[in-house]
């Protein structure tokens, strides 16, 4: 039997960025709460310190800050016809571990989205109409505007200390800032940051051919900083050590330096480290939720955590897995029906590049930061012709060094050996000598991708994986082929000795060996009713009214940008809503 701990106000499972969100706003509030956290405790300092941290084999190639799949996998194909096998090492994504989640190890890069992008659907139909939609492609709106989520945006941007240069202030396009974003009621906290020689390079050649380049917006501190909560950052020395690694200058933006160190302060807050939450126990009228059932891995039990309030704020696969398990959420989505709305329109992102070699161009690839560069937003979904181009969606470029690790940093031509004496001839001749653009782009949702519970497979507690159907679609490949054919002439335009391309092309197939983003996005959809998604405008879910869940997979369809920024305003809206509309009178929201 299950020991059973005195009841809470609110139970928090997952302890990163809208964990942390969550648990600073409801304590403020004077709500006695607890926070589970399935991994370990960590802190900048002592875990975080330098020269530990800066161990590139083992953060950067051996994963240390990541999920291993001995404690959580699940099973991946590409469609209904094949069998699902368990991903027993992870590569495409990588989900974080312990306190601060993903938000540890990210690069830094935040935006937010397009205006068009959260009314997507709406806006196709407006321009081009709804026959552009191709079959299987489930475009949605989601049910919060820009303009409403604008104050919440800009919370978070506080919160986390971003650097940039706002291009559309209250309507007026700002000189050097991206003219085709949203409109901003401020400007950004901090400054933008230098041009390293790579990113200024390319700014000059998108400048000459007619582009708007700008900086690009950074989690990343480019001078001293306090935040709203009173944590402080320190200017970035660009190390280069941001993606994989938590930051030991106090410079990256993350739930250890933007707001743990006040959370902790609070009397009536507490956390649990170790602590796999199992399921999440409902009453016996099916209405409301009870609390959470975890286990405690010091005392090798369960436990029952009873809670007035749950939020789900782990990461998103592992929020989807925990509301199939619990029956929250609605009824699980069937591809083939299109029925029910539980692990629907899971996306992912879409994403190539072009890399340049220079024989006599000298870079410095170890000076950089993870959300380095000069970017441009020419190709955006509010900038294409959908309906000229034969495609819906949208990405940004981006150019700059963000990694100086030599290990995983050791761009050569191609033709050039893997290995031997040759492979070391070319890293003689070409370390240094390189510079790279890429292009980070939308995902769609579709009716064949989405993630379920497999029949098979079963977790260390007994408990059914979760198993995700996922393959790449024409529309989104289309898209990346467009910036391929746009993208080349620019990088051409800089006069390289060589160059060569990597964009998946029309037909590609899903691989999960290769890294390609950790944007997991989908699965407990946000919606205008609960025929359509699994939570509401607030993110609450449409069948347990004191169940919150936060996070991407409260996403419609990917967005061309990092999902932080939207997952960081959609947090602060949520929280606001608790303690504006919730707490004085708990209820369905909508």
């Amino acid at each position: 039997m299950a020991r059973t701990e005195p009841k809470k106000d609110v139970v928090i499972v997952g302890l990163g960025w809208t964990g942390s969100i969550a648990g600073i706003e409801l304590a403020q509030e004077g709500l006695d709460i607890v926070a589970l956290e399935r991994g370990h405790d960590q802190s900048t300092v002592p875990d975080f310190q330098y020269p530990q941290q800066i161990d590139e084999l083992k953060y950067g190639v051996r994963l240390k800050m990541m999920q291993k799949p001995s404690q959580q996998t699940l099973t991946v194909r590409r469609s209904g016809d094949e069998t699902a096998l368990p991903y027993r090492s992870l590569g495409s994504f990588l989900p974080g571990n312990g306190v601060g989640g993903a938000g540890t190890h990210w690069n830094g890069l935040n935006w937010r989205p397009m205006p068009e992008e959260l009314r997507l659907r709406s806006y196709v139909a407006e321009n081009w109409g709804e026959d552009i939609i191709p079959e299987g492609m489930n475009l949605g709106d989601y049910p919060v505007s820009y303009d409403e989520l604008e104050p919440f945006f800009t919370r978070f941007e506080k919160v986390a200390g971003i650097s940039g240069k706002a291009g559309n202030l209250n309507g007026e396009i700002q000189e050097g800032g991206n003219p085709f974003e949203g409109w901003r009621s401020e400007e950004f906290p901090m400054p933008p940051h230098r041009a390293t020689w790579d990113s200024q390079k390319f700014g000059e050649a998108a400048s000459a051919m007619g582009y708007h380049p700008f900086t690009a917006s950074a989690g990343i501190a480019s001078t001293s900083y306090t935040n709203p909560y009173g944590m402080q950052m320190g200017p970035c020395n660009f190390c280069g050590f941001c993606e994989r690694f938590g930051c030991y200058q106090y410079s990256k933006s993350s739930p250890q330096t933007a707001i743990l160190g006040a959370l902790k302060q609070y009397p009536n807050f507490e956390y649990r480290t170790n602590s796999e939450v199992l399921k999440v126990e409902t009453a016996a009228d099916g209405k409301t939720a009870t609390g959470v059932t975890y286990w405690d891995e010091a005392a090798q039990e369960e436990v029952f955590q009873p809670a007035d309030i749950v939020i789900l704020s782990s990461y998103q696969l592992n929020n989807v897995h925990l509301m199939l398990l619990s029956g929250i959420g609605g009824p699980v989505y069937d591809p083939v029906t299109g029925d029910g709305v539980l692990g629907k329109n899971y996306a992912y992102q879409m994403n190539g590049g072009v890399s340049l070699f220079f024989e006599d161009e000298h870079f410095n690839p170890f000076v950089g930061h993870g959300a380095n560069g000069i970017a441009l937003d020419d190709f955006a979904i509010n900038q294409n012709d959908f309906g000229a181009l034969g495609f819906i969606g949208g990405s940004y470029w981006r150019s700059g060094t963000f990694n100086g690790q030599p290990i995983r940093n050791m761009p050569l031509p191609s033709g050039t050996p893997s290995w031997g004496a040759g492979w070391k001839e070319g890293i003689g001749r070409w370390y240094g000598h390189a510079m790279s653009i890429g292009s980070h782009g939308s995902h769609m949702a579709y009716a064949n991708n989405h993630l379920d519970l497999d029949p098979t497979y079963t977790d260390r507690h007994g408990r059914p994986l979760m198993r995700m159907t996922f393959n790449w679609q024409d529309n989104d490949l289309r898209m990346n082929q467009y910036m391929k054919s746009k993208m080349e002439p620019l990088a051409a335009s800089m006069n390289p000795d060589s160059m060569q391309s990597g964009f998946k092309d029309v037909g590609a197939q899903y691989d999960v060996r290769p890294y390609q983003t950790t944007h997991n996005t989908g699965g407990h959809s946000m919606s205008e009713t609960a025929r359509e998604g699994s939570v509401n405008r607030y993110s609450q879910a449409w069948d347990k009214h004191n169940v919150f869940v936060m996070g991407a997979g409260n996403f419609v369809q990917n967005t061309q940008y990092n999902p932080t920024g939207l997952v960081g305003g959609l947090a602060y809206h949520t929280v606001n809503a608790i303690r504006t509309q919730y707490l004085s009178n708990p209820r369905p929201l909508v």
